[in-house]
């Protein structure tokens, strides 16, 4: 790999005069906010501008303006993001642009563009976008100046040594010698943007050794209270997928014990209260709907939304797919089926439980995907929504935190559904569906219950309310994992060695596409990906991604009626 500088020189002269930060969504604006505010002087002892780029387009322009006005664009509850802009702008530490000018003289630049699939490969259309208007201003960089470039965004395993790469080749930028390019996954979280940055791990990787020591020199000082991690871009990519991949398994695996649990009447939340307390993995989840889990069993709702679950497992099977590698007993993929499905399961539940829907009047509270967020992206809500409509129903959708301009409503026609007066919504709604567990709504049960004359049936899809409390009011009450008996016995133990089951099943998956990269994309002893590393590496994601090792999987017992297609997939024996 060449290099056209002296690595010992390069670090001990390294000058951080101007950093640019590409997308300012719920990544890049905590991303550069910290970056201004943390006063980085490195080289210099006149800290580090921040430039923020945003693209003028239809939807985002307006968040140039807003970010040189000192305001955060990111919307919802995110405790210190908006002080932190607004006191980096006012010191003219921090403004943003539209054009990619802006880049032409950074020393670091950092690419927080949303990546998406397509189908079952990535969708770069965004990303490549940016980084050709990115690309082609650094080919006009100042005499000796080699930018470091930190892919915060998602990449599909082996992106950065193939896609990433080569498009910078194509405008004359080697890697090693123009540019150095390294990637840093984000682990935010909306909600928590500011505490995450600060005390998450991070992963910090490069497709040369000197990078991620560049990388870590610069982030420390907005990490500080979370461990910087080092390893190689492949390695970084294969963590980040695999994070979420492995979540969306937990949520399938727990979807099919509530749907199981709901048939029969048992109260999901405490079995899994039990069987997390067996694993040593509980948390406060079960009581809190604002919490976030991390136990071993997750808590199942109307569905999986956000940016990340629904492709990141796609993402992480990319390669292997493209090749036509054997994928039917994939338990990241086959969970995407059953997440996919959680929508339409819970319209038969609620059909099931107050009968059909066709002429009612249904309001949704929550469109966003996630409590106290603004983030409709892949919100179960629009998938729900959709469905009630095409069933004959009448439909209302509020939410505190997104605008009827929001483009999610406008691309699944839900605009004219939509209101931000909760009044309105209720006044008319024959049944209530609680679909995202903002705080607002959970702290308002009684108000919200007593601005709806009308509801006979409230349907809990985020275990927001108190089944008692609803039930005083004289109004019928269900939701998801909200039956009243105990499990049995027989079920905790079945469902606990459903899930070692399928811990061992994704550890056998994720070190077969370990072997499948190492073999077709790593370049040198450096870029190589140790299977061992990635468990290292993903046990310290802070709401649990433990891979088991590789091994042999037992066929899990039906004895207590239980039956799991993902178990069954880990033992093949489905």
């Amino acid at each position: 790999m060449p290099l056209a500088f002296n690595s010992e020189h390069r670090v001990d002269t390294w000058e951080v005069r101007k950093i640019a930060v590409v997308g300012p969504g719920i990544v890049g604006m905590p991303m550069a906010a910290l970056l201004a505010h943390a006063r980085i002087c490195e080289g210099s002892d006149t800290p580090a501008r921040v430039t923020v780029i945003q693209r003028n387009s239809a939807t985002s322009g307006w968040k140039v303006d807003a970010i040189n006005a000192g305001r955060s664009p990111i919307g919802g509850v995110e405790p210190d993001l908006d002080r932190v802009v607004a006191e980096s702008a006012a010191a003219g530490r921090l403004d943003a642009s539209h054009d990619y000018e802006a880049a032409r003289d950074a020393d670091v630049v950092l690419i927080c563009t949303q990546t998406d699939k397509r189908g079952m490969a990535p969708d770069y259309g965004p990303l490549t976008e940016a980084l050709e208007g990115i690309a082609s201003q650094l080919t006009q960089r100042p005499a000796g100046n080699v930018p470091l470039i930190i892919f915060e965004s998602t990449l599909a395993p082996s992106s950065m040594a193939t896609v990433v790469r080569d498009l910078f080749a194509r405008h004359g930028l080697i890697e090693g010698r123009d540019v150095l390019l390294g990637n840093s996954p984000n682990r935010v979280m909306p909600g928590r943007l500011v505490e995450r940055v600060a005390s998450s791990d991070k992963l910090v990787a490069g497709l040369h050794p000197d990078t991620p020591q560049l990388i870590a020199r610069l982030y420390r000082r907005i990490v500080t209270r979370g461990r910087l991690h080092e390893t190689n871009s492949m390695t970084a990519e294969v963590v980040k997928t695999l994070e979420n991949a492995y979540r969306d398994v937990r949520i399938a695996y727990a979807a099919e014990v509530v749907r199981h649990c709901d048939a029969h009447g048992v109260d999901f939340f405490a079995l899994r209260d039990r069987v997390n307390a067996r694993l040593q993995q509980s948390d406060t989840a079960s009581a809190d709907p604002n919490a976030v889990p991390s136990g071993g069993l997750l808590v199942p709702m109307l569905g999986v939304g956000g940016h990340c679950l629904p492709k990141d497992g796609i993402l992480l099977w990319w390669r292997a797919l493209e090749a036509q590698a054997p994928s039917q007993r994939s338990l990241i993929l086959e969970s995407r089926r059953i997440n996919d499905e959680a929508p339409a399961w819970t319209l038969a539940r609620i059909e099931s439980l107050f009968g059909p829907v066709a002429g009612r009047r249904i309001a949704l509270l929550g469109a966003a995907y996630r409590f106290d967020s603004e983030d409709t992206r892949n919100s179960p809500t629009l998938v729900l929504a959709r469905l009630l409509i095409e069933r004959g129903a009448s439909v209302a959708i509020h939410d505190p935190y997104v605008y009827e301009t929001d483009q999610n409503l406008r691309r699944t026609e839900l605009t004219a559904h939509f209101s931000r007066d909760l009044d309105s919504v209720l006044s008319q709604a024959q049944v209530i569906v609680a679909c995202t567990g903002h705080k607002v709504y959970r702290d308002r049960c009684e108000a919200i219950l007593d601005a709806a004359p009308h509801a006979t049936a409230i349907f809990d899809a985020c275990n927001l309310w108190s089944a008692q409390v609803i039930s005083a009011r004289g109004r019928q009450y269900g939701g998801i994992g909200r039956g009243t008996a105990p499990a049995p016995d027989a079920l905790v133990d079945a469902v606990l060695a459903g899930f070692r089951a399928i811990e061992t099943g994704v550890g056998n998956e994720v070190a077969s596409l370990v072997d499948f990269l190492n073999r077709h994309y790593a370049a040198d002893a450096f870029n190589q990906v140790q299977f061992s590393e990635v468990q290292r590496i993903a046990g310290t994601c802070v709401t649990g991604c433990d891979i088991a090792d590789a091994g042999a999987v037992a066929a899990p017992s039906t004895s207590a009626g239980f039956a799991s297609k993902l178990a069954l997939l880990a033992a093949g024996s489905d």
